[in-house]
């Protein structure tokens, strides 16, 4: 059996419920603050074996290129694929519901002792594990672009990040102008 064949044959075996899109995305949403796509990727291709490693990757480029906040499209595209649009909602609710409350008991808090000097020790811990929890989904998603031996979409990649990172070029500038341009890379190549 071929990798593709095997990987249809995971997608296809692997259908969710409505009520287990709501909870897998709800699980994602309660265990992930801070940084919920490390823990979409274990929920979705590690754990549940909704995904393929390949086909996360996929998703996740598509819910970047998308206007929104990235998990919110990701849950609608993984959500829609299983069930149509009440798997979309079922994914955003689950994945919206819990931080929505716990986000307004935060601010409550937070107003109320903010500007409490013992409180500045903890963000900054919670800030750099944020920081390596995007490190932490980089990596992954860069493995099936390094296992593919994708070089020119690890090009691409790297150049976005090299642009973004160190000349500081607005997001918008680089999506509008490497956008094109890696589309027409990979069309070429496929000619």
């Amino acid at each position: 059996m071929s990798d593709s064949t095997a990987a249809e044959t995971l997608e296809q075996t692997n259908v969710p419920t409505l009520s287990e899109i709501f909870l897998g995305f709800l699980g994602i949403a309660i265990t992930g603050f801070g940084g919920v796509m490390p823990w979409a990727q274990r929920m979705l291709v590690e754990k549940k074996k909704w995904l393929t490693p390949e086909k996360f990757a996929e998703d996740v480029a598509l819910a970047q290129f998308l206007p929104g906040p990235n998990i919110i499209n990701l849950s609608i595209v993984v959500g829609s694929r299983w069930r149509g649009p009440l798997g979309s909602l079922a994914a955003v609710t689950g994945l919206v519901g819990a931080p929505v409350v716990l986000m307004m008991i935060c601010g409550t808090l937070y107003a109320r002792y903010g500007d409490a000097a013992w409180l500045s020790g903890p963000l900054a811990g919670l800030s750099a594990s944020a920081a390596g929890l995007v490190i932490a989904v980089a990596a992954k998603l860069a493995t099936p672009l390094l296992r593919g031996k994708r070089i020119m979409a690890i090009c691409f990649a790297l150049i976005s990040f090299i642009v973004i990172a160190f000349l500081r070029v607005p997001l918008w500038w680089v999506i509008f102008i490497l956008g094109p341009l890696s589309v027409a890379a990979f069309w070429w190549r496929l000619k």
